[in-house]
């Protein structure tokens, strides 16, 4: 990984950043350093009316900042989002908050997210009390929580390129839960029609591919898995000590029965017990490259790498280009390991894999859903028109709509009025950028991270409180770049890499999607995005562990690292096929989510309880008098569609 803090100043002016890229947020990371919270009315909190702090020489905003998609820099949980929830965190919120003042407002539900799950809570409880009145808030600039668009307008291109900025498909939907079911059905979503341009990419001879970095080995290569190159003849590309490529072609071939003696669910539980590279290191005995080639394998899908992941769900998702060494124990095949993750097991019988996706991925669920609700945000609800859509944030919120939602409104409190047990109602507390306001409500939902919500909800019993702290979700950066064009990517004839150990550990070309008058880019002369992952969990711990501690290290790490280390991996990758990050990056978004992707329950790290016994979640979503919890950390998963399954829950305990 590139040190921050040795970034060569005439490099850096090589790579272009020195070129007018928006950074809304540039001072952020240099704020979460030295310890300093946005500025504004209560010290330590930042709200709407920020004032400049250390660093704002530098802020450039978007000329329109009333249109949140459009803006570029750092989004996500930036400084302004989490300033408030940290101050609480902290316990230094209420020292200065003083008296929360009453808007008079009554609803009959107040939602605390703005994400999936508390939308869907909203349109959920909409269907069976058509006349309640809603009010959703959130401490986000925009509605999706972790499902963002982000929207360019490329010189070269006729209408806005869009690109997602976090959740990103509906993944296998034959295996999606009832609840997500019916909600497509509702939303008249038909995943089919998300096909797009499959075969744009390997018809151009664009294929997948690895780049193994510096960070990792001695010699940067780029291998790339062109139809018909087996294993014998990639492995020996790679830039690996001789009995790493010798143990590589051991385990892509025919490894032996590690286990011998023992039956298939003897050899699972083994398994069960292992991380995949400890598997390959205790079991297998390979060479120390091996493990450093394999380590960023699952980061994009499951957020962290190969020291972390289960031996066992390495067997189920095994294929082509990863997770060998599992042929030779003759494990049947037709079924899952009851020790796999709920997800694995739940996609088991899906058929192949297959991920339909919106332009903005998960965003337009969303937007479709606030479209129907809210009068006057978007000028259609439909499938095919919502990526085209014009919308008006200022209906989000207009008084006199049954359904409102608050935007940069981070909730600070939700407090049933009386015993849980007898009450009838709620009082939510929000701050405004100024003051801590209080609206009345007779249910309330709580979409929001399970870690946060006993800083809000004071009176939960301890079980539950403890069962809501264990629900720690790992950190995530999804990054945005537009190029103005893709020539470099089929010069080398790729459209995806993954590094095997750089900050990004996945550069590639987005999806060829489209949807009602949406078009993608077809030809490499055409501006398009390129999505890159990071995965900032710290590796040899737990993954629990490892959030918290890449969280902090992420929170610390300014914009302007991110921008240098994009520009330097790109340049690293596509320099050979004429890549000039100066000139051809003409914009950059990164979506930073130090809370984001929710972990299931996995093997070996919750054998204590899984899959046998008690999960900490059955405790953690309990009702609380008028207060139910919804959100993915309830489930827990990170799928869109198990957030929804919790709204859906969430309604029908306080509806009943």
């Amino acid at each position: 990984m590139t040190d921050p803090d040795e970034i060569n100043p005439r490099k850096a002016l090589e790579l272009g950043m020195d070129r007018p890229i928006s950074r809304r947020d540039f001072f952020d990371g240099v704020i979460a350093a030295t310890g300093i919270a946005a500025a504004c009315s209560l010290p330590g909190i930042g709200g709407r009316n920020t004032s400049p702090a250390k660093g704002a020489e530098d802020l450039e905003l978007s000329p329109d900042t009333s249109y949140p998609p459009s803006l570029t820099g750092l989004r996500g949980d930036t400084a302004e989002a989490l300033s408030v929830p940290h101050a609480l965190r902290d316990q230094r919120f209420w020292a200065y908050a003083g008296m929360p003042e009453p808007t008079g407002e009554r609803y009959d539900l107040v939602v605390v997210g703005a994400g999936i799950s508390g939308l869907s809570a909203a349109h959920r409880w909409l269907e069976r009390d058509p006349g309640a009145r809603i009010l959703i808030l959130d401490n986000h600039d925009d509605i999706g929580g972790h499902a963002l668009r982000n929207e360019f307008r490329p010189r070269a291109r006729k209408g806005p390129l869009v690109a997602y900025g976090g959740s990103r498909s509906i993944i296998n939907p034959a295996a999606w839960t009832p609840e997500g079911k019916d909600l497509l059905a509702k939303l008249d979503i038909r995943p089919e029609r998300l096909t797009g341009e499959r075969r744009l990419y390997p018809d151009l001879g664009m294929h997948d591919s690895v780049f193994c970095d510096r960070e990792t080995f001695p010699a940067e290569r780029l291998v790339v898995f062109t139809p018909g190159k087996g294993a014998p003849r990639w492995i020996a590309e790679l830039p690996v000590a001789e009995q790493a490529g010798k143990d590589l072609l051991m385990l892509y071939g025919d490894p032996p029965d590690w286990f011998p003696g023992l039956s298939g669910e003897e050899k699972q539980e083994r398994l069960a017990r292992l991380t995949y590279s400890g598997f390959l290191a205790e079991v297998c005995g390979v060479h120390p490259d091996v493990l450093k080639f394999v380590q960023t394998m699952p980061s994009d899908e499951w957020a962290y790498g190969s020291d972390a992941f289960g031996a066992i769900d390495a067997w189920a998702c095994a294929d082509e280009h990863r997770y060998a060494g599992f042929q030779g124990l003759g494990l049947d095949a037709s079924k899952p390991s009851r020790y796999n993750s709920p997800t694995v097991i739940k996609e088991w019988d899906a058929g192949e894999p297959r991920a339909y996706r919106f332009p903005e991925g998960n965003q337009a669920i969303v937007r479709m859903m606030a479209a129907r609700m809210i009068p006057g945000f978007a000028t259609t609800a439909d499938m095919a028109g919502i990526t085209t859509a014009s919308f008006d944030y200022g209906a989000l919120d207009r008084p006199g709509n049954r359904v409102r939602v608050r935007l940069s409104s981070p909730v600070v409190s939700a407090a049933n009025d009386g015993r849980p047990e007898a009450a009838t109602g709620a009082t939510v507390g929000y701050f405004d950028g100024e003051r801590v306001r209080t609206v009345r409500a007779g249910s309330v939902i709580m979409a929001c991270w399970n870690s946060m919500i006993p800083y809000l909800v004071g009176d939960l019993p301890l079980a539950q409180r403890a069962a809501l702290y264990r629900a720690v979700k790992v950190p995530l950066l999804y990054a945005t770049v537009q190029l103005r064009d893709w020539r470099a990517w089929q010069e080398i004839g790729i459209r995806r890499a993954r590094f095997t150990g750089a900050r990004w550990c996945v550069a590639e070309l987005d999806d060829p999607a489209d949807i009602g008058g949406y078009r993608c880019p077809r030809t490499s002369s055409e501006p398009i995005a390129v999505h890159m992952v990071s995965t900032p969990v710290t590796p040899g711990v737990s993954p629990a562990h490892g959030s918290i501690a890449g969280r902090y290290a992420l929170i610390e790490t300014p914009y302007g690292h991110l921008e240098y280390s994009i520009r330097d991996q790109l340049t690293r990758l596509l320099g050979p096929g004429g890549f000039d990050a100066a000139r051809d990056i003409e914009a950059i978004t990164v979506n930073r989510w130090g809370h984001g992707h929710t972990p299931e329950y996995a093997t070996p790290w919750d054998l204590d309880f899984y899959p046998d016994g008690r999960p900490p979640a059955a405790v953690a979503r309990r009702p609380h008098g008028r207060i139910a919890i919804a959100n993915a950390d309830s489930v827990p998963a990170a799928r869109a569609d198990a957030a929804v399954t919790a709204a859906y829950r969430a309604v029908a305990e306080l509806q009943r």
